[in-house]
């Protein structure tokens, strides 16, 4: 059974430092860091299966127009673990911590492409974007991002409610997927109008996508840069990500229509 805690100790951060390693190959966060976060507001919860440190979520204290929140900046599951729902409940666990120390909701960042992650965060956990951030990063050189601008999804989770369900009508497509050599191709891209909602598709795994064709990649990303933003722009959030056979769509509403207990995004 696996167990849930907060990440406290030198030894705890040590651990996390081993799990950063083999699920992205990457220098891990220093300890100085992670240190001073955790005696400084910030949540980092870790998912252990006996003694063995399998999963963390990592999130220290931001601010930002006279509110704080937690930034979660961090999620990792050991590859012999994902798809158990470690990271579901990582989140989950993190999210109860932060309402502990009054924190109001929560922000963290993930790649809009990346269809995991944004069925967890959207679908599973009930969260939202409405901001879309044009490389985020920079130039990144890990295995998952090299070769690719950074873009990411900015989501939004308050703390202490859940999100209210939301009645629209079916939704407009934005754009088209077609096949060329067994590859997706975002084909008939459509103007944003005024519908109350939207879809659009992206690939089901695009990091096989990137090893198989890199320069489409990068199309798809600039492709899939411009709706993103222009949907941000006319006050449109997504809410959700439809997973099916071939490749996944992302749901947009207006941010108007969205409420978490009975309270206005």
């Amino acid at each position: 059974m696996i167990q849930y805690r907060e990440l406290q100790s030198r030894e705890d951060l040590e651990g996390m430092q081993a799990l950063e390693r083999i699920i992205w190959d990457m220098e891990p966060i220093p300890l100085h860091q992670t240190m001073t976060a955790i005696k400084h507001g910030g949540v980092i919860v870790g998912a252990f299966d006996r003694e063995n440190l399998i999963g963390f979520s990592y999130g220290f204290a931001g601010f930002s127009d006279g509110k704080a929140y937690l930034c979660s900046h961090m999620l990792g599951v050991h590859p012999d673990y994902q798809s158990k729902k470690v990271g579901e409940a990582l989140k989950y666990h993190q999210q109860t911590f932060a309402a502990k120390r009054g924190f109001t909701h929560m922000v963290w960042t993930y790649d809009p492409l990346e269809a995991r992650n944004g069925y967890l965060n959207l679908t599973k956990l009930g969260a939202v974007s409405f901001k879309y951030l044009e490389n985020c990063y920079g130039e990144m050189t890990d295995g998952l991002n090299a070769g690719l601008p950074s873009d990411r999804f900015e989501v939004h989770w308050p703390t202490t409610a859940s999100r209210s369900e939301i009645d629209f009508p079916e939704p407009e497509s934005l754009a088209d997927i077609v096949w060329l050599n067994e590859m997706p191709l975002l084909t008939n891209i459509r103007k944003i109008g005024s519908a109350q909602s939207y879809t659009m598709p992206i690939p089901k795994d695009f990091q096989a996508l990137k090893k198989q064709d890199p320069k489409l990649a990068i199309q798809w990303r600039l492709d899939s840069r411009k709706l993103f933003q222009e949907l941000v722009a006319n006050d449109y959030c997504a809410i959700e990500l439809k997973q099916d056979r071939d490749w996944h769509s992302y749901i947009f509403v207006k941010k108007s229509e969205v409420y978490y207990g009975g309270t206005a995004l």
